[in-house]
C-alpha cells in the first residue's frame, strides 16, 4: 500500500530538484538542516532543531532533475519514498509516493492520514518558498 501527493510548482526541475538536495534549501521548507548534498548511495542526517528531533534517510536513487528514492522510518519498516519531477514548461509536477505500509497494521488508517497530511505541508511549503521567496512556514503544522 502507497501513499500519493502531488503538486505543481511554478518553476523549473532544477530549482525545485535543487532545494531538496542542497543543505543550504532545504531549511527554507522541509527540515532545519541536512549533513550533506544528497547523492545517490549516501546517508543523509535531517534535522528538525525547533522539536529536537533527526533521522537518518539512505539515498537509494538520485537521478538529477526528475527523482529521488530515499529509505527512512525503522529498519523494520522500510518506508521508501520517491519523489519525482516532471517538468511542463517552466512550471514542475511534483509528486511524492510513500511505500511501505503494511495492511495488517491496526493504525495504518491513521498513519496513511498523518503521513498525507505531512507531505501535503511540506510541498505548501515548498511552493512558497520558491515560487514567493516564504521561508518561515515549515514550523507552522502543529502535532497533538
Amino acid at each position: 500500500m502507497n501513499n500519493l501527493t502531488k503538486m505543481k510548482i511554478d518553476k523549473p526541475a532544477n530549482e525545485v530538484f535543487e532545494a531538496f538536495v542542497d543543505p543550504s534549501k532545504i531549511g527554507n521548507f522541509w527540515f532545519s538542516s541536512s549533513s550533506q548534498r544528497w547523492e545517490q548511495g549516501k546517508t543523509i542526517t535531517l534535522k528538525y532543531r525547533e522539536y529536537n528531533a533527526q533521522l537518518d534517510i539512505y539515498l537509494m536513487k538520485v537521478m538529477k532533475n526528475k527523482e529521488i528514492v530515499f529509505k527512512w522510518g525503522p529498519r523494520e519498516d522500510n518506508y521508501i519514498v520517491t519523489i519525482r519531477l516532471i517538468e511542463m514548461g517552466q512550471a514542475t509536477i511534483v509528486t511524492i509516493i510513500e511505500d511501505g505500509f503494511k495492511d495488517t497494521d491496526e493504525q495504518i488508517i491513521q498513519q496513511l492520514v498523518d503521513d498525507k497530511e505531512g507531505w501535503v505541508f511540506m510541498l505548501t511549503c515548498l511552493k512558497a518558498y520558491l515560487e514567493s521567496g516564504v521561508t518561515n512556514l515549515r514550523t507552522g503544522l502543529v502535532k497533538d
